[in-house]
């Protein structure tokens, strides 16, 4: 007997490349999930972890939010996670259900990140008597759940970070002035791409060029105004400072950590090529307007001045980056302290000649520190507060320095701006996963 003409509209493959899921198909029957198919209880399981991997947490927590809903179901799940894709199969008594679900694009929303956990955490006391289609209903409110910023907002949280960051970097009012109307847009830009499904090596081009070019127009206005130096250009490394791809790279490290090494790599080599297009992009902006990568003016500060403005300005970036994350502003706040007394640590102990690498580990370790009891007394997700806290520690200055002179055939000078950032992004996830196994028990332990 033919289906009904509604039922057939219901049921239309999706038209998109990357295909949606009728999650809701597979609740055939109003009972709870408890007694549901093998079918009903591992695609609830599957779609848990799809959701857990869309908001940029790395492997362990996706299999561990995975195991904690199967479990609860009275199955056993085992599971492959990339960047955007997963496996898995779930047993029941000699009988499996296995999937492969994919993403369309990677992507980072700590608040989405918070209430998955949060689901995860109660589903036991929550879930357990609800329907399968209940339960897809709650996932439903989830996924939808709109940002909590503007691409306005989004634009003036870059502007804040990268300023702040100029500063960390040994910049001064006019860089940072520039440097907030560069960053500000490109940013800007670069949310109303992402708005519109561009690929992410479109929207990174594009927005860094225009931070870049946005930089230059405010510095030449701020020349012919009031005659400021030449050597004021170099700020406009800072400007493109918001496409440091953070979360990325510290999963990564976290994964390969754990011997998620199929995670770990694709995170890495996503990192990679965002931080490869940017650079290129900066790059190819100042051959065509004669920008160069000049030391930074000294400011001539005294230490407990430097040390004091550099609390605030680390607070400052870490606060534009939580934000630029999706987290809360109490979230973004409490990142910020984090941030605050672990970067500017680093950026201490590097002043009294202890090498970068080695303040950076020193530093992440910090974050981690004092992330742990703050995640246990708010319910904030670990990676939300340590992240943002030291994505300002990531080397982005040494990288376009890097990409800069090896451009120019300078292989020696570039290599060794190369090294130094290499050293400095391996030493940042090192530095946490230390933390972690200090502090979680689960963690630290491979079984």
């Amino acid at each position: 007997m033919s289906s009904s003409p509604e039922n057939q509209t219901r049921i239309v493959p999706s038209h998109h490349h990357h295909m949606n899921i009728r999650w809701h198909t597979f609740a055939q029957e109003d009972r709870p999930i408890t007694d549901a198919s093998l079918s009903e209880r591992a695609a609830l399981v599957g779609r848990v972890g799809l959701l857990m991997l869309a908001c940029g947490t790395g492997a362990w927590r996706v299999r561990a939010a995975m195991d904690t809903i199967a479990r609860n179901l009275g199955l056993t799940c085992a599971a492959d996670v990339g960047l955007t894709s997963l496996s898995y199969t779930c047993f029941e008594h000699g009988h499996h259900y296995s999937q492969t679900l994919s993403l369309p694009a990677s992507g980072v929303n700590t608040d989405k990140l918070t209430a998955m956990e949060d689901f995860v955490d109660n589903f036991a006391g929550n879930c357990l008597t609800m329907t399968d289609k209940e339960i897809h209903d709650r996932l439903d409110a989830i996924a939808s759940k709109p940002g909590n910023f503007s691409a306005l907002q989004v634009g003036l949280a870059s502007a804040l970070a990268c300023a702040a960051f100029v500063f960390l970097l040994g910049g001064g009012p006019i860089e940072m002035f520039c440097c907030f109307f560069g960053a500000g847009v490109g940013n800007w830009l670069r949310r109303i791409m992402g708005g519109h499904k561009m690929t992410v090596i479109a929207s990174t081009a594009v927005s860094v060029a225009a931070a870049c070019v946005v930089y230059l127009i405010v510095f030449r206005i701020l020349k012919l105004m009031f005659g400021v130096a030449q050597a004021h250009e170099a700020g406009y490394i800072g400007a493109m400072l918001f496409v440091i791809p953070g979360f990325p790279f510290i999963t990564s490290g976290l994964d390969i950590a754990k011997q998620d090494m199929r995670s770990g790599l694709e995170r890495g080599t996503f990192a990679i090529m965002v931080i490869t297009v940017a650079t290129l992009t900066g790059w190819v902006v100042a051959m065509i307007v004669h920008l160069q990568p000049q030391n930074f003016i000294e400011l001539g500060l005294g230490p407990i001045a430097l040390c004091l403005l550099r609390l605030l300005a680390s607070w400052c970036g870490v606060f534009g980056f939580s934000i630029m994350f999706n987290s809360p502003v109490k979230m973004s706040a409490i990142a910020g302290i984090i941030g605050a007394l672990a970067n500017t640590l680093r950026l201490e102990l590097a002043g009294f000649g202890m090498p970068a690498a080695v303040a950076a580990f020193l530093g992440a370790l910090l974050a981690g520190l004092l992330a742990s009891p703050l995640n246990r007394r708010l319910g904030y997700p670990r990676i939300s507060l340590t992240v943002p806290s030291i994505v300002i520690m990531v080397p982005g200055l040494y990288m376009y320095r890097a990409m800069f002179n090896l451009g120019l055939d300078s292989l020696g000078v570039g290599a060794s701006w190369m090294v130094k950032a290499l050293l400095m992004v391996v030493a940042l996830p090192l530095g946490l996963a230390a933390a972690r196994i200090l502090t979680d028990r689960s963690w630290r332990h491979i079984g």
